[in-house]
C-alpha cells in the first residue's frame, strides 16, 4: 500500500479505472494486462512490481464481494491496510458506482458453475444413539441435486432442526438478494 500511496492523484485515478474495468470485465485478460503495460510505460513505472500491486489491490474487492461489504466498509479497510484516506474514499467512491454491476456478475458466475436443479428432503426422528440426549431428537436429510457445469452431482446434508431454520433463514435471503437482481 506504500507504493500505492506514492502514486500521485492522477495516476491512482488512472489505475483504478483500469482496475475497475477489468473487475467488471474479467475475461478481457489481454486488454488488462495490455493497460497495465501502457499504465506502467506512461509513468515510469516497472511492469513486474506494478504486477504484484495490483494482485495485492485485488485482494480487496474480490473479498468485499464475497462478504457484501459496503464502500464505507470498503474505505475502512483500505486505511486499516496502510492507504492514505483520499485514496482509499477516491476507491470506495469507485466501488460505490460499481458495486451494482460487480455483485451481478459474481452471482450469475456462481449461478453458472452451482445451479440447483432439484431438492428432496425428508424429516427424521432419532431412535437409537450412543448419546442419550440425541434419542427423539429430530433431524432433516436433503438431497441437492446440483449442475457443475455440464454434469449433475447429487450433495446429501443432514441437518438437525435449528441447522435446518438457519438454512432456511439463509434461503430467504437468497431468494430476496435474487428477486432485486431481476
Amino acid at each position: 500500500m506504500q507504493q500505492l500511496n506514492q502514486l500521485g492523484a492522477q495516476q491512482f485515478s488512472a489505475l483504478t479505472e483500469v482496475l475497475f474495468h477489468f473487475l467488471t470485465e474479467p475475461k478481457e485478460v489481454e486488454k488488462f494486462l495490455a493497460q497495465l503495460s501502457e499504465f506502467a510505460a506512461t509513468n515510469q513505472i516497472s511492469l513486474g512490481p506494478l504486477r504484484s500491486i495490483v494482485k495485492s489491490l485485488l485482494l480487496v474487492p474480490n473479498g468485499a464481494l464475497k462478504k457484501s461489504l459496503t464502500a464505507e466498509q470498503v474505505r475502512a479497510d483500505f486505511i486499516t491496510l496502510g492507504l492514505s484516506e483520499e485514496k482509499a474514499t477516491y476507491f470506495s467512491e469507485k466501488w460505490k458506482q460499481n458495486a451494482p454491476t460487480l455483485a451481478r456478475w459474481a452471482i450469475g458466475q456462481t449461478l453458472m458453475i452451482n445451479q440447483l436443479i432439484d431438492m428432496e428432503w425428508k424429516f427424521g426422528v432419532t431412535s437409537g444413539s450412543s448419546e442419550l440426549e440425541k434419542v427423539g431428537s429430530i433431524f432433516l436429510q436433503l438431497k441437492l441435486v446440483i449442475k457443475k457445469g455440464n454434469k449433475t452431482e447429487n450433495v446429501y446434508i443432514e441437518l438437525t432442526l435449528p441447522q435446518f431454520y438457519s438454512f432456511l433463514h439463509e434461503m430467504e435471503r437468497v431468494r430476496t438478494s435474487m428477486e432485486c437482481f431481476s
